[in-house]
């Protein structure tokens, strides 16, 4: 068990035809960090909407052929998938596709409802029947409902963002309109910039503006919905300040890129401060920092400028391992194909290294033996962020307090379990020094929840359930 990316959404709408299918291509690529499981692409051609999804990377499924079989159009949407919630199944691919009375939409999220268990329920007690294991087709079934209700889509959107609880960042695409919104709470990141002729660009991060050549304008707020017409972006506030802030601060830690600036705070900056911070709470006498690929470098430096210890690169990524790679059956023969130690960095030295997180310590045990034997006289392992203490129901791939080690053992039990010869994190009280002045979330390092909690949040509870069904109808699951 480790840490999983979120998910990636990105949206584009022009005034007249374009490649819009390849502007999305190009930001989906750029999102490609917070989703490696699947991928989709809803293309709009005059209302007509045709898409191509399914398990994969994007170079992967989007090959050449594929592209140039999707029309020129003026909106598009898409998707990159690491599921939360949901089996891993071209069935929970996305963007998700809905025909209904008063005509269609694709809808792209990212997030978890806390609340989606409860909505699915009455849902299926009223005649719903799902297609996939995911929460946006929950949020999709309640969106379809209003609309039925509602005298547009952006109304139906606002209605049913009073049922829905928990984390959504969504891209929402009707024939006439391309619609963003994101949750009261404001866990998840989502932005929107602009190229220089005329095209709109949402998108979860600024990375992927940037990577298809559009400004950033800003951020949607909290609460915020905003309709893409012919006429630019309007904005609906009657769900903005209804909730606490509450961003979630491992976006900063892990989940973003470091090339990325949300909330107008740099992910590599904020990256820095935690390493300078751990500096501080965790000194370490050694003769070199390094991090562990990819969201540790950044943690490393800023540890490294506050120590003064020499930064060094002392693990190399491989990067090319992509859907068709063939995992060995010996895990800690994955941590070797997947990480390299450079040797000459390592060998007689006492070594800091820095990583983002310990779930349930297995991988950072495989890098600390690879370090040793590589040389390593002494390693140092410290923490970019606090131990996680508590589940998380906002879309972290953290289910179940199980397997989260620092539940089970103290500080100096870990450390000899991975093997280590000191350990320490990041204290909780210093994670407003990443984003000062930014509200955000840190339930999975302390238990202070921002929504009600769920009676059921672990990631397998829909196939459980339709496993459990099918016993009480006497079949085979």
């Amino acid at each position: 068990m480790g840490i999983h990316e979120e998910c990636g959404v990105f949206g584009v709408i022009s005034s007249a035809p374009c490649n819009a299918a390849e502007t999305v291509y190009y930001g989906l690529y750029a999102l490609q960090h917070r989703g490696q499981e699947s991928c989709g692409i809803v293309v709009n051609d005059d209302g007509v909407f045709i898409s191509h999804k399914d398990v994969g990377l994007v170079g992967d499924v989007f090959t050449p052929s594929v592209l140039a079989g999707l029309p020129e159009a003026t909106m598009a949407i898409g998707h990159t998938r690491y599921g939360t919630t949901g089996a891993a199944s071209r069935s929970n691919c996305q963007p998700i596709v809905v025909n209904h009375q008063k005509g269609r939409m694709a809808l792209a999220h990212n997030g978890n409802l806390s609340n989606a268990a409860v909505l699915r329920s009455e849902l299926e007690l009223s005649g719903a029947i799902f297609h996939t294991t995911s929460d946006t087709e929950t949020i999709a079934y309640i969106i379809t409902r209003e609309r039925l209700r509602s005298g547009s889509i952006e109304d139906a959107l606002s209605r049913a963002m009073d049922t829905l609880d928990g984390a959504y960042s969504l891209i929402l695409m009707s024939p006439q309109k391309l619609i963003c919104a994101r949750d009261p709470y404001g866990f998840r990141p989502l932005c929107y910039g602009q190229k220089e002729d005329g095209t709109w660009v949402i998108a979860s991060e600024s990375c992927a503006l940037g990577a298809v050549g559009a400004k950033l304008i800003r951020e949607v707020e909290p609460g915020e919905i905003l309709i893409f017409g012919k006429d630019g972006p309007v904005s609906r506030r009657e769900h903005c300040g209804k909730k606490p802030g509450s961003f979630c601060i491992f976006e900063y830690i892990y989940f973003a890129r470091p090339d990325s600036c949300i909330n107008g705070i740099s992910v590599h900056e904020a990256r820095c401060r935690a390493g300078r911070e751990l500096a501080k709470a965790c000194p370490a006498e050694a003769d070199i920092v390094i991090g562990v690929p990819d969201s540790g470098l950044d943690a490393a430096l800023g540890f490294s400028r506050e120590t003064g210890i020499p930064y060094e690169i002392g693990l190399i990524k491989n990067k090319y391992i992509g859907r068709t790679f063939i995992a060995p059956d010996n895990r800690s023969d994955q941590t070797r194909i997947k990480l390299s130690v450079v040797a000459e960095a390592v060998r007689g030295k006492r070594v800091v290294l820095i990583d983002d997180s310990i779930v349930r310590g297995t991988t950072s045990a495989r890098i600390v033996a690879l370090l040793r034997e590589a040389g390593a006289k002494e390693v140092h392992m410290r923490i970019s962020a606090p131990p996680f203490l508590s589940p998380c129901y906002y879309g972290t791939d953290i289910d179940s307090k199980d397997d989260l080690i620092a539940c089970h053992h103290t500080v100096p039990e870990i450390a000899k379990i991975l093997g280590a010869d000191s350990l320490g994190y990041l204290p909780v009280e210093k994670l407003g020094t990443l984003a000062p002045g930014l509200d955000y979330c840190s339930a999975c390092f302390g238990g202070a929840y921002p929504t009600p909690v769920p009676a059921d949040t672990r990631k397998d509870r829909y196939e459980r359930r339709l496993s459990e069904i099918a016993k009480e109808d006497g079949k085979t699951p």
